[in-house]
């Protein structure tokens, strides 16, 4: 039995044992790595986003096969078919969506009165504020730290922060890799936390063992935020891929669009597909043209490297406490060394 001192308010509300959340890892959090961390008490959540809708009603099945426990999905809110993935959690009563950017609010109120729990992604108090006014259950604050695309605050001054301002449940995220990170964010206010790249270097997580040898060379100085790769800030692991994507954020459209589509021969990208997904990029995230060219096939990119294992495409998404984590336990040893590590913090603070 959990320590009570662990059981939260965000246990309550999902129905797990332990406050500990694995993210939804694109190319990284499928069925399986999903599946084990629901099944160990904390909350997997399915990384749906990277997966056809087809693909998404498969792995919803699949996490359904292998456990009973809650599990979340996570969906990108400018999908275009957004919309009919959200009618089929709704239809397929999963417990919980998750989101990396803000949901819009008609999207919210579908999925809470559908008895949804619905949780995005912060990485600003303004837009925790935001989400909460809209009616979320619970936000997952991020700080800087964190992997992946993330925010400038560091997760010390975050998680307080968001903590003070919103009434639901704090989730802290970002650079979390044990208990002790665990005992810290409950002392900050908050009601649990979630890890990447923690889960990512697991026996059931699905990446290659070559990228995650790659992943446990990496020291806590090895790795970069960079806009280069999609436009967006992202955490990633520091290597000439990323240091040549940089250098090609100023070159001309010709150049850029030459790059670009030599990825795509080496990733295996349609044509059609680079347009769409570039497309979306700039009428979202206001990119030009030349950062088009490379944003169109940064999901590739980072899918030939995290499920093909091509280590020469070199886009490693990862927390900066990559540096931290020196082996590949099961996702049940990591929930349980986080609880008793964490209970051991908070014992060693009272006396007990």
């Amino acid at each position: 039995m959990s320590d009570p001192r662990l059981h939260t308010r965000f246990c309550d509300l999902v129905g797990v044992r332990h406050p500990v959340v694995q993210t939804g890892m694109g190319w990284v959090a499928g069925p399986r790595l999903t599946a084990a961390t629901s099944a160990a008490g904390g909350l997997g959540v399915l990384a749906a986003a990277t997966l056809g809708f087809d693909e998404m009603v498969a792995a919803v099945d699949e996490v359904r096969s292998a456990t009973d426990a809650p599990f979340g999905v996570n969906l990108r809110t400018d999908a275009g078919d957004v919309d009919r993935r959200v009618d089929h959690l709704i239809t397929a009563e999963v417990p919980v969506a998750s989101f990396a950017q803000a949901p819009g609010r008609d999207t919210v109120d579908r999925l809470v009165e559908a008895g949804v729990v619905v949780i995005p992604t912060v990485g600003a108090v303004r837009h925790a504020e935001k989400v909460a006014e809209w009616g979320v259950d619970a936000v997952i604050a991020q700080g800087a730290e964190g992997g992946g695309h993330t925010g400038v605050v560091p997760t010390s001054l975050l998680i307080p922060q968001v903590v003070d301002a919103v009434d639901v449940p704090v989730v802290a995220a970002g650079g979390f890799t044990d208990g002790r990170g665990l005992a810290a964010a409950l002392a900050w206010g908050a009601d649990g936390i979630a890890m990447g790249t923690r889960f990512l270097l697991t026996a059931e997580s699905g990446v290659p063992d070559a990228v995650k040898a790659l992943y446990l060379a990496t020291p806590v100085t090895g790795t970069t935020v960079t806009r280069a790769i999609d436009g967006a800030p992202q955490r990633v692991i520091t290597n000439a891929m990323v240091e040549r994507l940089e250098r090609a954020r100023l070159l001309a459209f010709p150049r850029a669009l030459g790059n670009a589509l030599r990825f795509r021969r080496l990733t295996g990208t349609s044509l059609g597909e680079l347009v769409a997904e570039g497309l979306r990029m700039k009428r979202n995230q206001g990119l030009t043209w030349s950062q088009v060219a490379l944003a169109a096939n940064a999901p590739m990119l980072t899918r030939a490297t995290m499920v093909d294992g091509h280590l020469e495409v070199g886009i490693l998404p990862t927390g900066q406490g990559v540096g931290a984590i020196g082996d590949l336990p099961t996702c049940a040893e990591v929930v349980d060394r986080t609880i008793a590590g964490a209970t051991a913090a908070l014992d060693r603070l009272v006396g007990g």
